[in-house]
């Protein structure tokens, strides 16, 4: 425990309980950088984010209006006894920055507010105020693609099969069943026959059929509107956010719908009157279309004293952009593309220029998508957060962030119901001496293997050209373990997804969002819960539908979920326990069903490495096996897969995946969230895929998965445009022994550190 002078400078937590957190006490040092560590599913989230972080927005929310905090998320009272001395929590998290088309990086940092001031004051022509250069606004926006740059088409073949008539189903559009509403709307409108094949429509017909605009009919005793089908399917699915349709409607609309540039405004996204304003030659969408570090050099160029003061803060926030590491990107580079990586960043950059001090910063994993290379100004930049005054609180995993820290807090010992203590706190060098899980990995170092496995033939790759790269020629080696490695922007991804994802042989398996709600569960999405209510109705002879929380088992009054979820009006919802089911989500009468002891609800709230061993052979246990060969033991099987984090979804999809036989794997930085001691584990078990015949792609900066690979391609030699070029293939220890890339400096520093 640390002693300061005054108790005012630590945040005291007191018997902090929140999901694994064995009711643990400790006190945490303000305006200090702490990092805490542990095994995946040790607590450290549960402590940070879901005690610390939440309670200090929690008291924050209650300081406004109740008008106010109904527009809030609801946040209950994390379970701890006491918390004091908190500051206001700034949470810099990896969440994807949502896929809204009209959502920037120039946007979400306030860049491109600037610069359409810029553009307003000196802009020649001058056009009128700052939302003239809006493509969010009516004053600047491309009329034909309404801001967004890109108009859509639709391939009517894909709605309909013209060889039928109506009453045949002729449509194929998702909800638009023979007799469905929507489809009685169409066949009954007076405008068709509806037992007439499409093909022999007139042109009138097919006009009306397809494009007619919503006109009023009446239908039977009703009112009702009609719109042609292609009118009706634009405003039914292409209106709104795609990520929000369901599955089987979002798989339409990719095979329906194609995107291309807007032929007005040449994808610009903005009219004519703003692209015609310039400064020094160039109109705000050539500047917004730049790399960052290069548009950083222009701002930097311009003198003109009536702005000076705007365009030092926008110099500010472009150099701040380039010294995280993402100079590589534009202002016009889409938020919903971003990699949970580069979304943190951005976010970051907000906070960098702040005037607020005393504030404590929470961030998760912030050296998640960096290269070692990158690492350092990452540290930089956390140091200059506290220099100033604040408190900053990092997870993290990565031993060069790990040494930077003042304060260490290491959780575990082990993930999941083993986890939630507190094994270690203090300084760095105390770390080391302890025996700690943490401890002893800290200097842990994968050594280069003694022999590599030569390749049973090469996937070619000829002439990739996507992004940044530069017509990339590279054979990537069959039946091995190749690692592609590079700094942030060098075109890695392009390279791998761009030329690979879509070949037939190839399984991607990466860190997206895993399509499901919050009844969804890695039980569910495994297909393991089919055997478990299998085994329960096969021991109690019932049917396996009670088994489901989805189906006639549920509990009525939370309809399986566990929560009741309150509207309070004018103050924020909660969710509470439901009385009824106590939280175990069925009803009272499937829950006396046992199979060796345990009801459903109580096996749905083992681990994975609890259930492997109540369930020790058959399906379950295959599924199970894989579960804890990916390290995902300590996962919940009832676990809402909303919890789950990047590299805890990429396991799961992985897990999966390693049943589907001999192939090649795609895999997207794995060790993302892993603990030192696990990266031994993933490296075994990429090991076994490979020893069964498969090929392992990963695409990953971890020192020790490169050490360990067969093969490596190396991108660069920089960012952006200073990338997209293989500049390194061949074996790891040539590699080291080449010297010649930044990967190359900093694997051989790796391998000889003592």
């Amino acid at each position: 425990m640390l002693n300061p002078a005054d108790s005012h400078d630590l945040i005291e937590v007191r018997g902090a309980r929140e999901n694994n957190l064995a009711d643990i006490s400790l006190d945490l040092p303000k305006r200090r950088l702490t990092v805490f560590t542990g095994v995946s599913g040790s607590g450290k989230s549960s402590l940070v984010f879901g005690t610390i972080a939440a309670e200090s927005q929690r008291l924050i929310n209650e300081t406004y209006s109740a008008f106010l905090q109904s527009f809030m998320p609801a946040q209950g009272r994390p379970d701890v006894d006491q918390l004091r001395n908190l500051s206001a929590a700034i949470v810099v998290d990896q969440e994807r920055m949502g896929a809204n088309s009209r959502s920037t990086v120039g946007t979400a940092t306030d860049a491109h507010t600037m610069l359409r001031i810029v553009f307003s004051r000196l802009g020649e022509p001058h056009i009128g105020p700052s939302t003239a250069f809006s493509f969010n606004l009516p004053d600047g926006m491309c009329q034909r693609c309404e801001g967004i740059g890109k108009v859509n088409s639709i391939d009517v073949d894909q709605l309909v099969d013209k060889e039928l008539s109506l009453k045949e189903g002729a449509i194929t559009v998702p909800n638009f069943a023979v007799d469905s509403w929507y489809w009685q709307s169409l066949a009954h409108s007076g405008y068709v026959d509806p037992d007439k094949k499409l093909k022999d429509y007139t042109e009138q017909e097919w006009a009306d059929f397809l494009h007619k605009p919503a006109t009023k009919i009446k239908y039977g005793t009703m009112n009702t509107n009609y719109e042609g089908l292609v009118v009706k399917v634009q405003r039914l699915f292409l209106s709104k956010d795609k990520e929000a349709l369901q599955p089987h409607i979002r798989a339409f609309v990719d095979r329906a719908v194609t995107f291309s540039r807007c032929p007005s405004c040449d994808g610009a996204r903005l009219n004519e009157a703003a692209l015609s304003s310039r400064v020094d030659g160039r109109n705000i969408a050539d500047c917004c279309a730049m790399q960052i570090s290069d548009l950083a050099e222009f701002i930097r160029g311009l003198a003109a004293p009536s702005v000076r003061p705007l365009l030092a803060t926008l110099s500010e926030t472009l150099d701040s952009l380039v010294e995280i590491g993402l100079g590589y990107l534009s202002l016009n580079r889409e938020s919903g593309t971003l990699s949970g990586g580069e979304a943190q960043r951005v976010k970051m950059v907000r906070h960098l220029g702040s005037s607020l001090t005393d504030v404590t910063y929470v961030f998760d994993e912030p050296t998640v998508g960096l290269h070692p290379h990158d690492i350092q100004r990452m540290n930089d930049l956390l140091l200059r957060l506290r220099d100033k005054g604040n408190t900053v609180l990092v997870v993290e995993h990565k031993p060069e962030t790990i040494e930077i820290a003042d304060h260490v807090v290491d959780l575990g010992p082990g993930a999941g119901p083993a986890g939630g203590e507190v094994c270690y706190e203090g300084d760095l060098a105390g770390l080391r001496r302890s025996d700690t899980l943490t401890g002893r990995h800290l200097d842990h170092r994968v050594t280069l293997r003694t022999e590599v496995r030569r390749p049973v033939g090469h996937l070619p790759i000829r002439g990739a050209s996507l992004h940044n790269l530069r017509d990339v020629d590279v054979d990537v080696p069959l039946g091995v373990l190749t690692v592609v490695t590079g700094v942030a922007g060098s075109g890695k991804s392009s390279l791998i997804h761009g030329s690979l994802s879509t070949r037939d042989d190839v399984t991607v398996v990466d860190q997206s969002a895993i399509r499901g709600s919050r009844r969804s569960n890695p039980a569910t999405y495994t297909g393991l819960l089919d055997p478990i209510r299998t085994a329960f109705a096969k021991a109690n002879g019932v049917k396996a539908a009670l088994f489901s929380a989805n189906s006639e088992g549920a509990c009525p009054n939370c309809k399986g979920i566990g929560l009741v979820y309150t509207d309070l009006a004018m103050m924020a919802g909660v969710a509470s326990v439901c009385e009824q089911c106590e939280g175990k989500r069925f009803t009272p009468e499937v829950l006396r069903y046992t199979l060796r002891g345990r009801n459903i609800s109580e096996v749905l709230a083992m681990s994975a490495a609890e259930a492997r061993d109540f369930f020790p052979s058959g399906n379950a246990r295959a599924i199970l096996d894989r579960l804890n060969d990916v390290g995902l033991g300590y996962l919940g099987l009832g676990q809402p897969l909303t919890t789950l984090s990047g590299g805890e979804r990429q396991r799961v999809k992985l897990a999966i995946r390693m049943s589907e036989g001999a192939g090649t794997y795609v895999l997207d930085e794995p060790t993302t969230g892993l603990h030192l001691a696990d990266v031994d584990n993933l490296l075994a078990l990429l090991d076994r895929l490979v020893d069964k015949g498969n090929t392992v792609i990963v695409i990953e900066h971890h020192q020790a998965v490169m050490a360990h690979a067969d093969w490596i391609i190396d991108l660069g030699p920089g960012a952006g445009h200073d990338g997209g070029r293989v500049v390194f293939e061949g074996t790891p220890a040539a590699l080291v022994e080449s010297g010649g890339s930044l990967t190359a400096q900093h694997l051989k520093q790796y391998l000889e550190r003592p």
